[in-house]
């Protein structure tokens, strides 16, 4: 495989369920528990980029909550402030206005230090100076027996789960990273045992695939279009929930046509948006969740059996223009073409600037 490709890191898929308080007392303590955690998340953001040691951090913290509720708190600390020196925020003016609570996953102590499954119904949560309290949780049906699997192997110190819950819209969801293996073990669709290789363009009103033989020869293209989702005032919910279910069937149709490998961009790679002169690309861009579409396309090619690659975009538009004027293709779907050569052809890139500009 080329150097410019690599294959994606997933350890954890998170699945979403409802938290029910079983009285008005518990959802108080849960909601004075958030309160708490936020302001201590903030108080951490400052200390960590002012300089102080995790040890101090934490230690300071744990006199507020408890260890496991200031180990997460530290850990977030440090994300927030590196992402915002990473895109030349100044880290002191971050502001945690999400309402949320936070658990790492250890196995030692039956899951979660702190929010714990204790079956596919019921939850309980370690509130300081208040001892465990006891919650209901919903999922969906089909996420019932990889629930109930993951609680009986926490509860029995076999696995462990990061645990978030949060607060939107008047209601309490738990956010779960469960095991990718487990995760699989339940939704996994197939093997994947094709020779062929799909590269996917994942664009804001549309997905473009094209399938290529080990020779990079072209062996399909197809793409799935829905431009309604960048009008004005379009839902977000429903806009993403359409591209997820145009993905998914893109993936299908690959997955039944001799596809073995997927690649998609590798967008750790790109360090900020890249914006043009046309306002409405812009708007279609600032709306577009590209990196969530794309975590839930490794997630849905994994349950496939896809070996699944993440290639170098640097430049896959300029050499798709190069490329898409020769083979008259589009310049997404040649974009989607640039992204399965790059799995077999790691000098693509310079093979395409050497040739000479296409007579219009």
């Amino acid at each position: 495989m080329a150097r410019e490709v690599r294959e994606p890191e997933v350890t954890h898929v998170t699945v979403v369920g409802r938290v029910v308080p079983l009285d008005s007392d518990s959802h108080m303590e849960l909601v004075l528990l958030a309160h708490r955690f936020r302001k201590a998340l903030a108080k951490a953001v400052k200390m960590y980029a002012k300089g102080v040691d995790g040890n101090t951090i934490v230690k300071e913290l744990t006199r507020e909550l408890n260890l496991g509720y200031a180990d997460t708190i530290y850990k977030l600390a440090k994300l927030i402030v590196e992402g915002a020196r990473h895109s030349n925020s100044n880290p002191l003016k971050v502001r945690t206005r999400r309402v949320f609570i936070a658990s790492r996953g250890f196995s030692s102590n039956k899951g979660n230090r702190n929010i714990r499954l204790l079956s596919s119904s019921e939850l309980e949560v370690n509130i300081p100076r208040k001892g465990w309290v006891k919650f209901r949780v919903l999922f969906g049906e089909q996420y019932i027996p990889l629930i109930r699997e993951l609680a009986e192997k926490s509860l029995s110190r076999k696995a462990s789960y990061t645990a978030k819950i949060v607060f939107r819209d008047g209601r309490v969801y738990l956010h779960l990273s469960v095991p990718i293996e487990l995760y699989l073990k339940h939704f996994k669709k197939g093997e994947a045992p094709g020779k062929l290789i799909a590269g996917f363009d994942l664009n804001s009103d549309r997905v473009n695939t094209v399938i290529i033989d080990g020779y990079g020869v072209i062996r399909d293209v197809k793409t799935e279009w829905f431009p309604e989702v960048t009008s004005h005032g379009f839902p977000g919910g429903k806009a993403n929930t359409m591209r997820l279910q145009a993905l998914s069937r893109l993936l299908s149709y690959a997955y039944h046509h001799g596809v073995g490998v997927v690649v998609f961009e590798d967008l750790e790679r790109i360090k900020e948006r890249r914006y043009t002169r046309s306002k409405r690309a812009n708007r279609k861009i600032t709306r577009f969740p590209k990196r969530m579409l794309l975590e839930h396309a490794v997630v849905m090619a994994m349950k496939y059996g896809f070996k699944v690659y993440l290639a170098d975009p640097s430049h896959t538009s300029k050499i798709g223009e190069k490329l898409g004027e020769r083979l008259g293709l589009d310049r997404h779907t040649a974009s989607a073409y640039v992204l399965a050569l790059r799995a077999i052809h790691p000098e693509i890139t310079k093979l395409v600037a050497k040739l000479p500009k296409y007579p219009k």
